[in-house]
């Protein structure tokens, strides 16, 4: 296997050495994965694991990936989510493993091939290497409702499956509980063809939502509840948002899967660890078609589930509508989409994900693993600049008005060949407010009466006088700036306990800083009766900052390093030149523990 450039090693877990067996034994020549998300939310950070995983094996393998949309339920499916989604899993794997991505002919539908044995076959092809965007589309389980709709038909004529009249209430009575088996339903010895006749019936429109459904005929005595005559499909009067409006009949999720993944050539279907009980089901369907093709399989593994984070797409969307976050993008939410808006490389996420490793036990991932990983990726590649969240102004009264003295700031420090820019000083600075104390606490080494501190990257300032108005509010602060302690000067090497950080007030843009944190108080929020009452009500502080005059220039998914504060790119939404708005990615160092909620 090729090494992930997004980590230090090659990643090893007990799927990767299925595959790995599978190819040896020469049951598969060629290995296809797939994502398969539905729909009906934005990815978040658990998704994340999967679409490393499945891109992962694709890349290590010079195999494919599919990227397949799962749907099946339009009453919760929406265009809007097949955009987000699409543009998530572009932005993960991009320079990665996007070279494996699977995608289709835009439009394509299952073609029919028959088999050496007689047996026909359907099967839906990869868009040819070098095919344009434009040319082609995601998959889209969608597009093979013909086929899983004969494949249906095919049920029935085997005896496998009939339409039941059973109310949905009803039908959950009678499938029983994993400590009691189920009870037959009245309509299951139906004979075929009246099964055959109602399902058409179905198909054409003739019934109303919940009068019919067509079910499995498997054991309703299994101690595997998804065995008891699981449904097949449904009615839903409703358009598709991919499909239109010539269905009303959808097939349920374990049905389609399967088929979805045989349709295109899925060699291995890895989902998560709730799926485990449904994978006889996946398996029954797939041996009762008697296909001609080898089949897929099923492998679980253990989903990522973050502290301090909710990733049940029904929680996020209740803080979404009940506007307790901003959007689906908001960058507290987990949400790739969020996180790629606050700042998070790809590349840190992938790094993280990886790191996690892949079991099959469900725990939680203590999130300071993530923002350390974060921070790291951050570290090495983001340019230094200049910024004042809380600013203070300082006058410097040597220095005359208009004068301005150069000084060189280095750009990164972790960078092979450190580079510098020059940054003026002039006769007016701005300071953070928390590195002035008018009466300081023991040990304090910043701007105090009568003290001295060094500005980075200039010389030793020393505090003068404090200029309040009538009501005691500070205006400004006046010092003495001893030049003769610049880099090249005599004194360059005269030393002072504290250094601080500054931007000239005549070379600085105005930004609003917004200040991310936390969005819950507890590690796991999920497991709280109401997740509502433990959010962190300083999750979001918005300061208005100075900011050095060359990020004006800054381009959304650029990280900077605001030095001494933290990491911070332009919000993606909101900021434009006339309007600055830059979001914090991360502190530079962990004090969540320090400072608590």
């Amino acid at each position: 296997m090729s090494v992930d450039p997004s980590t230090s090693a090659t990643p090893s877990d007990f799927i990767r050495d299925i595959v790995a067996a599978d190819l040896a034994a020469g049951r598969h020549t060629s290995i296809v994965t797939r994502f398969p998300p539905e729909p009906n939310g934005y990815l978040h950070i658990g998704h994340a694991k999967s679409i490393c995983l499945n891109f992962g094996i694709a890349r290590e393998q010079n195999g494919r990936c599919n990227l397949r949309f799962d749907d099946t339920n339009p009453v919760k499916e929406d265009v809007e989510y097949v955009d987000s989604i699409t543009a998530d899993v572009r932005w993960l794997i991009q320079g990665w493993a996007d070279h494996c991505l699977g995608v289709k002919p835009r439009g394509a539908k299952p073609e029919t091939r028959t088999a050496a044995d007689g047996r026909t076959d359907r099967l839906i092809g990869p868009a040819p290497v070098g095919a344009k965007d434009a040319d082609c589309e995601a998959f889209f389980a969608s597009d093979y409702f013909d086929a899983l709709y004969e494949y249906a038909l095919t049920l029935i004529r085997n005896g496998d499956a009939y339409v039941c009249d059973l109310s949905p209430k009803e039908t959950d009575e009678y499938r029983g509980a994993p400590d009691r088996p189920g009870r037959e339903s009245p309509f299951r010895n139906r004979s075929v063809a009246e099964n055959l006749d109602l399902f058409q019936r179905m198909r054409a429109g003739e019934f109303p939502d919940g009068a019919r459904s067509l079910r499995a005929r498997i054991d309703m005595a299994s101690p595997n509840v998804w065995l008891r005559d699981p449904l097949l499909y449904r009615i839903r009067h409703v358009a598709h948002h991919h499909a239109g409006d010539g269905w009303c009949i959808y097939p349920l999720y374990d049905y389609a899967h399967c088929l979805s993944d045989y349709l295109e050539g899925i060699t291995h279907s890895i989902c998560t660890l709730e799926f485990v009980d449904h994978r006889p089901l996946y398996d029954w369907i797939l041996g009762r078609l008697n296909l001609p093709r080898p089949l897929p399989h099923q492998y679980e593994f253990a989903k990522l589930v973050p502290s301090y984070t909710l990733i049940s797409k029904r929680r996020l969307l209740k803080l979404v509508e009940e506007g307790v976050v901003s959007g689906w993008d908001d960058p507290r939410l987990a949400t790739l989409s969020g996180l790629r808006r606050r700042g998070v490389p790809a590349a840190a996420l992938r790094r993280f994900v990886t790191s996690v490793g892949v079991t099959k036990y469900d725990s939680v991932t203590d999130i300071a693993l993530f923002e350390h990983t974060v921070r790291d990726e951050l570290n090495a590649a983001s340019p230094r600049r200049l910024a004042v969240l809380k600013p203070i102004r300082v006058v410097l009264t040597n220095l005359a008005p208009g004068e301005s003295v150069e000084c060189r700031a280095t750009n990164n420090p972790q960078a092979e060949n450190p580079t510098t820019r020059p940054v003026p000083l002039t006769r007016e600075v701005y300071i953070e407010s928390d590195d002035f104390a008018e009466v300081p606490p023991p040990k304090y080494f910043r701007l105090k009466p009568g003290g001295e501190v060094r500005l980075k990257y200039a010389c030793i300032i020393r505090l003068d006088e404090i200029i309040k108005d009538a009501e005691g509010r500070l205006i400004e602060l006046r010092c003495t700036a001893d030049l003769s302690t610049r880099a090249g000067q005599p004194n360059a090497d005269r030393k002072v306990k504290g250094t601080i950080h500054w931007v000239s007030a005549s070379h600085c843009v105005d930004a609003e800083v917004r200040l991310y944190d936390r969005l819950f108080t507890v590690p796991e929020p999920a497991a709280e009766e109401d997740f509502l009452k433990v959010l962190n009500a300083r999750s979001l502080e918005k300061v208005s900052a100075k900011l050095e005059s060359t990020l004006a220039s800054a381009q959304p998914g650029e990280c900077v390093q605001f030095e001494r504060l933290g990491y911070f790119t332009p919000d993606a939404v909101e900021s434009r030149p006339d309007r600055l708005v830059f979001n914090r990615t991360i502190t530079l160092k962990d004090t969540w523990g320090a400072a608590g909620a």
